[in-house]
């Protein structure tokens, strides 16, 4: 059982979150990480904030933070590259403010960096499945939804005139809409997107309603062994955000 606390902010006091995300954003490989779809949001890149997030919560997990060999800093693989694909890791060091986290943010960490000279071995990144064709949609398998329970917790994702609908009539549209996804999975399996979600991996399948060629809300397919069950939709902000912990999603359906 993990030791450390799973909670990034639990663990270790980070002065200036913002600005040290800048830095992250500056040292790694260019990607994206501002939402697309929730206008008005204070916070900035929420994608990679998140990212960093699970990904210390996850690696805390598994235990796969590394003390140095003096017991005086503290380092976690995050999963990142820079742009000439050398690993980034973030380093902490003891925090001696008395009633704070245990550990301060010192700063993120090339691998050939010589801060990191102070550890023998450097800690593993983090691991979400054992089986990669968990990562895969298998075709074979039946697709089971409950279109009731999509509609009654989901609505206000909708897009308009959906989100407006009466129940009855939104699900005799959202039946025609999956028909048309069970069609585009069944052609090309790839488009299924994996993500991470309480420990366990799922799919998330493109809701296309407004246009046929892009995508407003995604559907979340669990295995279940014999057949994949639907029921419930996110939108593509939440989709990115669970399916950028494993990669990024190389799909053109699902882009932040």
């Amino acid at each position: 059982m993990s030791t450390w606390p799973l909670e990034l902010f639990d663990f270790a006091y980070i002065p200036d979150m913002d600005q040290e995300l800048n830095r992250l954003a500056a040292l790694a490989e260019d990607e994206d990480w501002e939402y697309k779809n929730s206008p008005g949001l204070a916070k900035k890149r929420p994608i990679l904030h998140n990212y960093i997030r699970f990904t210390y919560k996850r690696l805390a997990e598994e235990g796969q933070i590394e003390l140095s060999d003096d017991g005086q800093m503290i380092v976690f693989d995050t999963g990142l590259v820079t742009k000439n694909q050398e690993p980034i890791f973030a380093l902490f060091s003891h925090n001696y403010i008395q009633n704070r986290q245990p550990w301060h943010f010192k700063k993120w960490c090339r691998k050939g960096e010589g801060d990191l000279n102070v550890f023998s071995a450097l800690p593993d990144m983090a691991h979400y499945f054992t089986d990669p064709s968990s990562l895969i949609f298998d075709r074979r398998k039946e697709l089971r939804i409950n279109y009731e329970h999509i509609i009654q917790d989901n609505k206000d994702r909708f897009p308009e005139p959906y989100k407006s609908m009466e129940d009855h009539t939104l699900q005799i549209f959202l039946k025609g809409y999956i028909d048309n996804v069970k069609e585009r999975i069944k052609r090309n399996y790839k488009t299924a997107v994996p993500q991470y979600y309480n420990g366990n991996i799922q799919l998330l399948l493109p809701l296309c309603m407004s246009s046929p060629s892009r995508a407003d809300l995604a559907l979340v397919a669990e295995n279940k062994g014999n057949f994949y069950r639907i029921a419930t939709c996110l939108t593509l902000d939440m989709a990115y955000n669970n399916a950028r912990q494993l990669a990024r999603p190389d799909k053109d359906w699902l882009q932040p």
